[in-house]
């Protein structure tokens, strides 16, 4: 490896990357000869995985999507991958000190993935505070233990990038037995918003991801939650939106290779994230993926600023009169 591409590999801890959005991102990251720190809750579902059948099964289907890496399927995996068991759902100390330990691989953590979380599915009623609590460590809490435990390499170097995936069901979160995903996801994105303004002096960057519907093996697929009484009133409405999503799986129109590219592209400032003078795009605080997760954005913006343009002649004019 010359001195340029040295310096111009990067280190990756990403987390939940034994399926879905999380194996992708993997697979980008070291078909462009970065080193990646691949993390799950169980050591054996990463071990399970055909790394190199996966990646040169991504190289044949490069006419699927463009390929921008220049890297090709050809990779170095006893030199730029380790599996490491991290799970989310540990105490904070037990995270921190495993973060430490990827830290210590290859020395620092250039990019941090918090891709990892479950969508428990129950309606608001069906379900307890625990679930919520339950819910919330997964999608929520564990990010943020994982965070903090790489800030302080990051901020002694002064660079870092963090990615969070989020979700589009936070801004279209009107559907019936999504509320525990939702809102774990809604309270992700405002998180990483005040994140992006207190780590911006030290020259570390936040992009949140805002996917929509795309083909993995995940959301969708996990069952209604255990409840021992269900409410019977809310059986039709239960029923109907179980079998709407089970319909649905595995039909989602979004590319989840695709979406991995473009992420991996605007991380590292290359590919989709160049302009046609070949000047880097503007960082995103906000990447919306997939045109249901636009649509969707959009609507919310436009039923708020409604809301504003309707009440405004009563809900300005509030403050303190002498």
């Amino acid at each position: 490896m010359s001195v340029n591409e040295e310096a111009s590999q990067k280190i990756w801890l990403i987390t939940g990357t034994s399926s879905g959005f999380g194996l992708r991102f993997v697979l980008s990251a070291l078909r462009r000869g970065d080193k990646v720190i691949a993390s799950s809750r169980t050591l054996e579902s990463l071990q399970a995985v055909k790394w190199l059948d996966l990646l040169n099964d991504l190289g044949r289907k490069e006419c699927d999507f463009e390929d921008t890496t220049g890297i090709g399927p050809k990779v170095d995996l006893d030199s730029n991958l380790r599996l490491m068991q991290l799970d989310v759902s540990w105490s904070t100390e037990a995270i921190h000190a495993k973060v430490n330990e990827a830290l210590a691989i290859w020395g620092r953590i250039d990019i941090l993935v918090n891709n990892a979380g479950i969508g428990l599915k129950a309606l608001i009623e069906d379900a307890s505070s625990k679930d919520f609590q339950y819910q919330f460590q997964i999608n929520f809490f564990g990010a943020i233990d994982i965070t903090n435990a790489v800030l302080s390499s990051m901020r002694a170097r002064k660079s870092g990038t963090i990615v969070i995936n989020g979700s589009r069901s936070s801004w279209k979160s009107e559907i019936p037995v999504t509320s525990l995903y939702a809102s774990s996801k809604a309270a992700l994105r405002v998180y990483s918003e005040t994140l992006a303004c207190e780590v911006d002096p030290f020259s570390i960057r936040v992009l949140i991801l805002e996917p929509g519907a795309f083909r993995t093996e995940g959301i969708l697929s996990q069952p209604y939650l255990n409840v021992h009484n269900p409410i019977s009133d809310y059986d039709t409405v239960r029923e109907k939106i179980m079998t709407i999503m089970k319909a649905a799986d595995r039909k989602q129109e979004g590319d989840p290779n695709k979406a991995a590219e473009l992420v991996v592209d605007i991380v590292r400032g290359e590919g989709k994230a160049l302009r046609e003078d070949g000047t880097v795009r503007d960082w995103p605080l906000y990447l919306p993926l997939g045109g249901d997760a636009v649509n969707d954005i959009r609507t919310k913006c436009r039923r708020m600023l409604d809301a504003l343009d309707e009440w405004a002649d009563v809900t300005t004019g509030l403050e303190i009169t002498q």
